[in-house]
């Protein structure tokens, strides 16, 4: 089902991936966000829905249908790095910090943070050229929210 992408991801220089197959992206590197302390939990769902209804102009349905689609994506995804460096592909300078605002925002929504969260979010900011400061900004956006 997900051949297609996740081709695109395991090419060792992923082409920049096409609106749609960027949308899945997004949502599968959000969920990847959610699930990384070992929960996913409802508030970390409502998240995602709200974050990809206002990214990208969704009804609750198509958003929590998306956020099904990338829950099986991310389950069949490879690692973080190739993941990410073909959403950086995707994604427009001017908009990874907005990216990684969204990212902390789901990170955060279950109340907590872990050392690995914490991890994971470095290692995203690094992939997506931001630097740290870039990404305590997009963090302290996140929580303001």
């Amino acid at each position: 089902m997900f051949d297609h992408i996740l081709r695109r991801l395991l090419a060792p220089a992923p082409d920049r991936l096409p609106e749609p197959d960027a949308r899945l992206a997004l949502a599968a590197l959000l969920v990847r966000a959610a699930r990384t302390d070992g929960t996913y939990d409802s508030a970390e769902m409502e998240r995602i829905d709200r974050i990809l209804i206002e990214r990208h102009k969704l009804s609750p349905f198509q958003a929590a249908a998306l956020r099904a689609e990338a829950e099986d994506l991310e389950a069949q995804a490879p690692d973080t790095v190739r993941f990410t460096r073909a959403l950086k592909a995707a994604t427009a300078p001017e908009d990874r910090g907005a990216l990684m605002e969204a990212l902390w925002s789901v990170t955060l929504a279950d109340g907590g943070r872990d050392a690995e969260e914490d991890r994971l979010m470095r290692l995203v900011a690094n992939l997506l050229g931001l630097t740290d400061v870039e990404s305590a900004l997009a963090r302290q956006r996140a929580e303001k929210a």
